[in-house]
């Protein structure tokens, strides 16, 4: 756009009102060309609105930088995700305060996104949008806080050579033996002596910096995703939002990825980065420089703020787009025999709100939308929470190998899915009901896969593990505080550990230990175990697993774009920002909180054998694969069906629901037809 502001000229909608009406219904490009455009459709800030800057006020660029920005939020989320573990060794954190820790940032977006979305979906966007960023820049700098107040640890720079700590070949022998030895059966031991050791206490300061962390994180994700998603469905036509949606969802997808590849970068340097580890990365004892990728992804998004902020208010070519949609309809109805009175859009004020809320809750495709966005997520969201556990658990996958195997595909089949959906629906421009039951479908086919998990069981090895924690075998033994290290009986049996198994002796022979004179094994083989539980072929049950959910993670990601084209259609267009919030609050109440939660009881009832501290119950040691497998997937199948049946009801209601402006400016331009020959008649 050449023109700038010129305070001389016309208005915008002064121009567009002074054409005629062949003009208005003539070529756009001439209309966009000749009109004289205001500040809020200009990039810049103040007075820096150069003419270079207005080459970047189009959708493309906003997408860009908005998915870009996006992949860097989803980032910071799977990066907290890989460095839990550290930060729970390094400052004694229970597993169930880092689960209350993680609600925080559902807390915030329940409380605020509704309001947030109302009271600032009016304003300029991109502003609050790189409000947004400044808020969760906020975030990774108090995540990295707890480290600069409490340094390393003491336990760390022990195994430092700065402080004393040694590498001797002869002393770590010792060591090793001795805490080889801590795994046999002792007869003279007690059974709190030695094994059964206080802990030290919480680090609560540093608990309540990543719990304000996480508070402080779920009010820039709500602003991100609530405002982002509005300014661009109103910023663009809406024949081209499903491939736009969709690429920006694409670029997203690729935020996991970064965040647990930047975890694993960082955690393979030692936490204090200036001083010489004595041990290996593959030590248990090694703690990795957690902090670091929280400085890192905070610089990241530093860069993103001024960028975002000088977007326009609205977009050059949508605001002329508007106007000369706004003059049309203003003509259409000064024309019409039977004027009917237009939406009046409510200032910004709290009976504005409660108006607003009530057109939403009124609204059966909005709400029966929602009620199946609450089914949909309470049932798959336990997998994207815990697909990696389950793996590990029941398909005997290492820790590693379940990450990468979940992250990989899982990630391709999304991409796939909500690539090929955008470019589909962009060229088709499938009518309301043809994607709301494209829906259905899809959550018919997802319950059926995950009803089909529930029988998909490794060779199950119920038989094979030996629960003797009572046995005459090892009574003497002291294993009520030994810590769950499995070892493969001679027999085959799966022990829990060399204690349980009733070994009394251990042996090494070449790199390998051999747990010898195990009362509790028999064999004619022997008595003896080796450090492992026994192996479990699961490979070819593993990969019909990873092919249905491939599937699966397809199809869902599929139906992504079109679920977003339904709920944004269905309201009204001032609406937008606040039904967006509004959902999110919706299903973060019903589905997003509870779902972990409810599907973690599930996983402890399948628990057949808790670990055990001083004082209290300590993690899973083995669960009931069967029951397991039965209680998860038959619960999450049948609440993924319910939200299908929901979606069933969006589709009855969905008929004269319009989603692409084509078929709108069609039905335009037959009013204008029926008007003319009512007026000739």
């Amino acid at each position: 756009m050449e023109n700038l502001i010129d305070h001389k000229r016309p208005t915008l909608d002064e121009y567009i009102k002074s054409l005629s009406d062949e003009a208005l219904n003539g070529d756009f490009e001439e209309i966009y060309k000749r009109a004289p455009l205001s500040a809020d459709a200009l990039c810049g800030i103040g007075s820096c609105r150069g003419r270079n800057l207005q080459r970047f006020a189009n959708k493309k660029a906003f997408v860009a930088v908005l998915g870009v920005v996006g992949l860097v939020f989803a980032s910071t989320h799977s990066y907290y995700n890989g460095t839990i573990t550290t930060i729970e060794k390094r400052f004694k954190i229970p597993s169930r305060n880092i689960g209350f820790i993680a609600t925080g940032n559902d807390i915030t977006s329940l409380m605020l996104s509704t309001f947030i979305a109302y009271y600032v979906g009016k304003g300029h966007r991109p502003r609050w949008l790189a409000l947004s960023i400044i808020i969760v820049i906020i975030y990774c700098f108090i995540n990295a806080v707890p480290h600069f107040v409490y340094g390393p640890g003491e336990e760390a720079l022990q195994l430092t050579a700065e402080y004393g700590a040694t590498a001797d070949v002869e002393m770590s022998k010792h060591m090793h033996d001795a805490r080889d030895k801590k795994m046999l059966c002792r007869v003279n031991a007690t059974s709190e002596n030695e094994t059964c050791r206080k802990g030290d206490a919480d680090n609560f300061f540093a608990q309540i910096f990543f719990f304000v962390a996480q508070l402080v994180a779920g009010v820039g994700q709500s602003l991100k995703h609530t405002l982002g998603l509005s300014y661009l469905d109103d910023n663009i036509q809406k024949s081209k939002t499903p491939a736009l949606i969709s690429f920006s969802y694409f670029i997203r997808l690729l935020g996991p990825a970064g965040g647990y590849t930047l975890a694993s970068l960082c955690l393979g340097i030692y936490i204090a980065p200036d001083l010489t580890p004595t041990i290996t990365n593959k030590d248990p004892r090694w703690l990795g420089a957690w902090y670091l990728g929280w400085i890192i992804l905070g610089f990241i998004l530093f860069l993103f703020v001024p960028i975002m902020g000088m977007f326009p208010k609205e977009l050059p070519r949508a605001a002329v787009r508007n106007c000369i949609a706004k003059e049309k309809e203003r003509r259409l109805q000064a024309k019409s025999l039977d004027v009917k009175e237009s939406h009046v859009d409510e200032s910004i004020s709290f009976s504005g709100m409660i108006a607003t809320f009530k057109r939403l809750i009124t609204n059966k495709v909005f709400m029966l939308n929602n009620f199946a966005s609450v089914f949909y997520i309470f049932g798959l969201q336990p997998f994207w929470t815990y697909t990696p556990k389950l793996m590990e658990t029941l398909y005997h996958t290492s820790a590693s190998a379940s990450s990468f195997l979940t992250g990989s595909f899982g990630l391709t089949a999304s991409a796939l899915g909500i690539l090929t959906a955008g470019i589909v629906i962009t060229k088709y421009q499938p009518t309301a009901r043809k994607l709301t039951i494209w829906n259905v479908i899809i959550g018919i086919i997802s319950a059926l896969a995950v009803f089909s998990f529930a029988f998909m069981g490794c060779s199950e090895n119920e038989h094979s593990v030996k629960l003797n924690f009572e046995d005459e075998c090892n009574v003497e033994c002291h294993c009520d505080y030994m810590k769950y290290s499995p070892v493969c009986g001679i027999d085959g049996k799966t022990y829990i550990s060399a204690c349980h198994a009733g070994c009394t002796e251990i042996t090494k022979l070449n790199s390998t230990k051999m747990f010898n004179s195990c009362s509790c094994i028999e064999s004619k083989l022997g008595n003896s175990s080796t450090i492992g539980p026994c192996s479990v072929d699961c490979r070819s049950i593993l990969t019909i697993f990873l092919a249905v959910t491939c599937i699966m993670k397809f199809l869902g990601a599929s139906g992504r774009a079109s679920n977003f084209l339904v709920g944004i259609r269905c309201i009204e267009k001032e609406d937008k920002a606040v039904a967006i919030g509004f959902g999110m609050a919706f299903v973060r109440l019903f589905s997003s909180v509870p779902s972990p939660i409810f599907f973690g009881y599930i996983l402890d009832s399948a628990c057949i054998v808790f670990g055990k501290t001083c004082s209290s119950r300590g993690n899973c040691w083995l669960y009931d694969n069967l029951k397991l497998r039965y209680s998860f997937n038959f619960i999450a199948a049948g609440s993924i069906f319910i939200g299908a049946m929901f979606d069933l009801g969006v589709w009855h209601y969905s008929e004269n629901l319009k989603i692409f402006d084509e078929k709108e400016d069609e039905n335009n331009e037959k009013k204008e037809k029926d008007v003319g020959l009512n007026k000739l008649n």
